[in-house]
């Protein structure tokens, strides 16, 4: 007797971004259950930091279970430029294999990415926007132009045999963005007129009760800001947020200040912009080498490193020089950014330099000299009530933020579901369901190689910062005796210990006696021999500096 063939169903599958803020990566499907069509949006990446990913250079989404489905992946979608959604790309490419999808300015970023990793450029097709259609298997895919701080974002339609799908993208609520697309209301309601199954939306700022503010109010303040300093004005923001660059210039412009770009990305984006054309009546810049003669009063700097990093060039600034630029008392700082969580310690780090250098620093607090580009409580809102999707899914946030997005969707009789990441979602009800779960996790590239998240690579090295560590050499002659003492090498630990005696020797002299009286069996075995050594010397080191550092014992022995 045949088997009852499974009914094909419409899933959603976070791999990244669902719980968190950055490193997005979002799976559709449709199909019977485990043979989906799939189509990806967005490849994210997200950065480390010091304390729990030492060392690493940046952190991507697990795609092993995408890999496993490589050949029914009909495309990858980018919604817009900034690195938490397109900086992936690169890495991801050879193994996903599917065409890439983009706007001009976006599919510009992609293919540079791509060009760096040695793929093809021409993997990427670049589109237009609605009413613009993608065939991709049982997907249609239209780009659905939104304001953003970045040009040319796009949330997308998607068009299944379950009903339409609305995936925001990151937006906000601008009708003068000053550069990019303003927020349509007209277009938005056009596309949902006929039901919307399902929005899956950015929930970043769903705690801000405030209506979001237009870039377009802030460039008078800028301007009055830098006509008032009396010195050199350096200003940081996301190199990505092209708006906030010509709000910027045009305010030094007004101000009487000639410009200079410092920083790799700020210059790229800039010529991105250009080339796709994006990017018009933004003011001549100068090099840092013409800067060098400008009356400080007459210059400002457009500078990377708006969160802390530490090799961008507010952080090379605040250490003394950057390309022959360097700050004096008087001269003015301005962070015209919000400070993403967890970037706090390295950009306190840089106001403090710049502080004792006699810069004033002005940052964002009161809101001043900078408007978020995501949609906060109100304008969530307002595209709830424009929408009116049968189902409402947040992304782009953190647990709580997902969780208070459904409750805000809630007090309108929206349906909603906190879908974390590797929860997959089965959208072809009346009502979403948690079908499968999916192993996720963190890749991270350390160095030119990738690592999992629990290869223990980073893990040891969080312990050996924490720690210290010891290097203990040992020689074993023929007859399986020591030749001398053990010797041994510290790294990160201190010199001398709480006997005011060097703990070098201290160590040496506890190794040396447990070897003195280790019977035969321990010296024969290299495997029990190293064991004893390490927690000889662990012991003494907890003795004399009361830290038990990270052991490395090496036993040679002569043949």
């Amino acid at each position: 007797m045949s088997r009852k063939k499974a009914a094909a169903r419409l899933i959603y599958l976070p791999l990244g971004g669902a719980g968190e803020i950055g490193m997005n990566a979002y799976v559709y499907g449709y199909g019977q259950p485990g043979k989906e069509k799939l189509i990806v949006v967005d490849l994210g990446i997200t950065f480390p930091d010091m304390d729990s990913t030492p060392g690493v250079d940046i952190i991507l989404p697990d795609i092993t279970w995408l890999k496993a489905r490589k050949a029914d992946i009909e495309g990858i979608f980018i919604t817009h430029a900034h690195e938490d959604h397109v900086g992936g790309i690169g890495h991801y490419w050879e193994q996903l294999g599917a065409p890439v999808y983009a706007r001009p300015f976006t599919a510009n970023i992609a293919r540079r990415k791509l060009a760096e990793h040695g793929h093809p450029e021409g993997v990427v097709t670049v589109v237009d926007v609605y009413p613009q259609m993608i065939d991709c298997g049982p997907f249609k895919v239209s780009y659905v132009p939104i304001s953003h701080s970045i040009p040319e974002s796009a949330g997308l339609l998607i068009d299944t045999p379950e009903g339409r799908v609305l995936h925001s993208g990151d937006f906000k609520i601008d009708e003068t963005p000053v550069v990019g697309d303003p927020f349509n209301h007209a277009l938005w309601e056009e596309i949902s007129k006929d039901g919307v199954k399902a929005l899956v939306c950015d929930s970043t700022n769903v705690f801000s009760t405030a209506p979001g503010r237009s870039e377009a109010t802030i460039g008078d303040a800028i301007a009055d800001m830098m006509k008032e300093a009396t010195g050199c004005v350096v200003a940081t923001t996301f190199a990505s947020n092209i708006a906030r660059l010509k709000t910027l210039a045009l305010a030094a412009q007004k101000a009487d200040r000639s410009v200079c770009l410092l920083g790799r990305s700020m210059r790229r984006m800039v010529e991105a912009a250009t080339e796709t054309g994006l990017l018009e009546g933004f003011p001549a810049t100068i090099s840092p080498e013409d800067a060098q003669s400008i009356p400080r009063e007459n210059l400002m700097l457009l500078v990377t490193g708006s969160q802390g990093e530490r090799r961008a060039a507010s952080a090379q600034l605040s250490q003394g020089k950057y390309l022959g630029l360097t700050l004096k008392e008087g001269d003015t700082f301005l962070f015209s950014s919000k400070t993403i969580p967890g970037n706090e310690r390295g950009v306190i780090h840089i106001m403090n330099n710049l502080s004792e250098m006699g810069v004033d620093v002005i940052d964002d607090a009161g809101g001043k000299y900078h408007v978020s580009g995501h949609a906060n409580r109100p304008d969530l809102a307002m595209l709830h009530e424009i929408v009116k999707p049968q189902i409402l899914i947040p992304m782009h946030g953190e647990h709580r933020h997902l969780r208070e997005h459904v409750k805000l969707g809630a007090e309108r009789g929206l349906t909603g579901i906190v879908a974390v990441n590797g929860m997959m979602i089965d959208l072809s009800g009346n009502a979403p369901i948690v079908c499968e779960h999916v192993e996720t996790g963190r890749t991270y590239l350390d160095g030119s190689v990738q690592v999992g998240q629990f290869d223990g690579i980073v893990r040891d090295r969080i312990r050996m910062a924490l720690n210290g560590h010891m290097i203990v050499t040992l020689i074993m002659d023929e007859n399986d005796e020591p030749l001398g003492d053990p010797w041994v090498e510290l790294s990160g630990l201190a010199e001398t210990g709480g006997s005011n005696a060097s703990v070098v020797e201290v160590v040496e002299a506890d190794l040396a006696q447990f070897l003195g009286r280790a019977n035969d069996k321990t010296l024969t075995d290299d495997v029990k021999l190293e064991k004893e050594l390490r927690n000889v010397a662990r012991r003494a080191a907890q003795g004399e500096i009361g830290k038990k550092p990270e052991v490395t014992v090496i036993v040679s022995r002569l043949s």
